[in-house]
């Protein structure tokens, strides 16, 4: 995980030449591309989504996320691809330009539908220059679908948060 932040770390120096102009979020047409770490209770891994805007304030995507180190459960045996994988449909109200922050920030609340539960997210991103930033997003379950999960069922089923590189592909 350290070498994933000091990746992280290196591309937002390499890129700090602000631009006041660089939009976190420009409404119908936008498509933002994030990748970064994932921290949960039992593992830490990598996520990746893609946001499409439909308008002004929303958007839609997909999110992946796939957990690399996970702690073992003794009584059980490694976890598996399905126990580590994750897939998600993603909808976001991007409130940036409503609330009135600055053109390269968002701040963006939303609800999920993956694999593993129904549940919401918070996040913010903020752009440094054309097409490069940085996000920070906190996830969390709402309703899982076993109610009784333990052992490898808590993968990517609880709270979890994730930071890294936002990219603007539409520029």
């Amino acid at each position: 995980m350290k070498k994933i932040f000091t990746l992280l770390f290196l591309l937002a120096i390499g890129y700090t030449h602000a631009n006041a102009q660089a939009s976190a979020y420009k409404g119908e047409g936008d498509l933002r591309f994030q990748i970064g770490a994932d921290f949960q209770k039992y593992g830490t891994g990598i996520v990746t989504s893609l946001d499409l805007g439909l308008g002004k304030s929303f958007s839609i995507g997909a999110q992946a996320d796939y957990l690399l180190g996970v702690k073992t459960f003794p009584p059980l045996s490694k976890p598996g691809f399905g126990d580590r994988f994750d897939l998600k449909a993603r909808f976001n109200a991007n409130l940036g330009s409503v609330i009135g922050l600055p053109e390269n920030v968002d701040v963006y609340p939303g609800l999920n539908l993956g694999l593993k539960n129904f549940g919401g997210h918070v996040g913010a991103r903020l752009f440094f220059a054309q097409g490069f930033g940085l996000f920070a997003e906190a996830q969390f379950p709402i309703a899982k679908y076993n109610t009784n999960a333990n052992g490898y069922d808590n993968l990517n089923n609880q709270f979890s948060v994730n930071a890294g590189v936002a990219f603007d592909l539409g520029k």
